[in-house]
């Protein structure tokens, strides 16, 4: 006979790599199982963006003394890591709700909807930060009222879309 409790490994996901196959094995919700592919794949796209963006701050300070320049690569890497956590933490949250207690299908759904609206905002944030000198006339009248902001309020977006994740994080656990 076979007992029902569920082994060590199977309870477990052995850590930051191991959360992402966990949190598809684990969930029953078929978005937030997109969610987890896309959320992977847009990581290692930001992390490969701010990688390369970060050689080019670093070659374009070469031979320049400390101060202003080492903070400017730290806070590059800094935007880095705020860009990429918001889209990591659903799986990580789902993950580590399901190893500790029954996770439902709607709390699944719910990360994964407002994780997918951070996303969009993402999108819209950038196209609000878009350099005058850089944007394209267009007949969308929303993306010239975007264009029209100041390029600051490109942070409004993604700020509302983590406080959506953390209120839907709170209100389905």
């Amino acid at each position: 006979m076979t007992d029902a409790q569920p082994t060590e490994s199977e309870r477990s996901y052995d850590g930051f790599p191991g959360t992402f196959p966990y949190a598809l094995r684990t969930s029953e919700s078929l978005l937030f199982k997109g969610y987890v592919v896309v959320a992977v794949l847009l990581s290692v796209a930001i992390a490969l963006i701010f990688t390369f963006g970060l050689i080019g701050v670093l070659a374009g300070s070469t031979g320049a003394r400390g101060g202003t320049f080492t903070f400017s690569r730290t806070f590059f890497l800094f935007v880095g890591l705020l860009v990429v956590a918001p889209l990591l933490a659903p799986v990580l949250l789902v993950a580590r709700r399901h190893r500790r207690t029954a996770s439902s299908v709607a709390y699944d759904r719910g990360l994964a909807l407002s994780a997918l609206a951070f996303v969009a905002s993402l999108y819209v944030g950038l196209i609000i930060s878009v350099p005058p000198a850089l944007q394209e006339s267009t007949n969308s009248g929303v993306v010239a009222a975007l264009y029209g902001l100041p390029q600051l309020a490109g942070l409004v977006p993604p700020l509302l879309a983590v406080g959506l994740m953390y209120a839907v994080h709170r209100l389905l656990r």
